[in-house]
């Protein structure tokens, strides 16, 4: 994962110029998160879509995914390379000239989103690996400088802030001094998902990153699960897996320590 520029910092959460050997074809999930994903690939087009819903599936030089509370399928012959972004909501705005809602839910290559990127595949592709970073960067940066760096209402990007970590729609709410209704009006105009649904993300995310570090018993509670079976459905609902089988996928050399992922 390369540092990401200061200008681009408050917009791009992550940005990683990958190439992986997976040792054979196979099948991989792109699980949800409170961030938007950008991905460049190299050398060979992404064959992605949404889990179980086979008609949105595409090859595609680039893909461009708005928030979502599903899980997407990667098929890949063994190898990935590429670079992949990680956009916050108002990194939609200042990177893509438009609003994360807009996104909500969808898998678009970007030259529907931001025309003014649609060089970038064949840039990747004519440059070295180690200067790859670098060309998205600096393709980010000028269009950061085109779009100026519009940021949603201060006590909007407080909640935004609070629900992505996990916070309570009610606690959130009361921070920021407005209704359930109206935070709920705002947050969807903002993002396209509900208060709730937002929040849902958050924790999800936050359990994905203890997992193989922690218990399953002690990882649920941090996260605000009521317990260890609460984590697992919300688990199968949002990744369409348990976490010790997205552990197994992802990490298979990882000794089986957590317990039981099935109880409940």
């Amino acid at each position: 994962m390369a540092p990401v520029a200061p200008a681009l910092a408050p917009y791009v959460a992550s940005l990683t110029a990958y190439d992986v050997d997976l040792g054979a074809p196979g099948l991989h999930r792109g699980l949800p998160s409170t961030t938007l994903t950008f991905v460049l690939p190299v050398g060979a087009p992404l064959d992605v879509g949404w889990a179980g819903r086979p008609g949105s599936r595409q090859r595609r030089w680039s893909t461009v995914s708005g928030l979502h509370a599903h899980p997407a399928e990667i098929h890949h012959d063994g190898t990935q390379v590429g670079v992949q972004l990680a956009l916050t909501t108002s990194g939609a705005r200042a990177l893509l000239g438009l609003p994360a809602a807009e996104l909500s839910g969808e898998l678009l290559d970007v030259t529907d989103v931001a025309p003014r990127l649609r060089h970038l595949p064949e840039q990747l592709a004519g440059c070295p690996v180690e200067d790859r970073a670098a060309v998205v960067e600096r393709a980010l940066i000028a269009e950061l400088a085109r779009h100026g760096a519009p940021e949603p209402r201060a006590e909007v990007g407080r909640a935004l802030a609070g629900l992505t970590r996990g916070a309570s729609v009610q606690r959130v709410a009361d921070d920021v001094g407005y209704s359930r209704r109206h935070l709920t009006t705002l947050v969807r105009a903002e993002c396209g998902m509900t208060p709730k649904d937002l929040q849902r993300l958050g924790r999800f995310e936050t359990s994905k990153a203890m997992l193989g570090r922690r218990r399953l018993v002690e990882v649920a509670p941090a996260c605000g699960y009521a317990d260890q079976a609460h984590l697992t459905r919300e688990w199968v609902a949002l990744a369409g897996c348990t976490p010790t089988t997205w552990l197994r996928e992802e990490f298979p050399f990882l000794q089986d320590h957590l317990g039981d992922d099935e109880a409940g």
